[in-house]
């Protein structure tokens, strides 16, 4: 799992821009304010914390519930993300 550190030399909007490009087109886990997960690789991330994922699986009390191509998840409900192992 990846975690956001600024390093010395780098201002904190910088570091995390360079995070988020890091991670772009990986596995990620997203973390909603309700409990559920949506697992997938991620497409695009914005200011806000809105979320676009391919691939996305969407878990409910770690049990798979539904997949769907193409998700948008909006920022407001957002928890956290963070990175997850390849799928095999």
């Amino acid at each position: 799992m990846r975690h956001f550190h600024p390093g010395q030399n780098m201002s904190r909007k910088e570091a995390l821009s360079q995070f988020i490009n890091q991670i772009h087109g990986r596995p990620v886990v997203v973390k909603l304010n309700s409990g559920v997960d949506y697992r997938g690789v991620l497409a695009c991330l914005d200011g806000y914390m809105n979320i676009a994922l391919d691939q996305t699986e969407e878990y409910v009390n770690g049990q798979l519930k539904n997949k769907y191509g193409d998700a948008f998840i909006r920022g407001n409900n957002v928890l956290y993300i963070s990175t997850q192992k390849r799928r095999v």
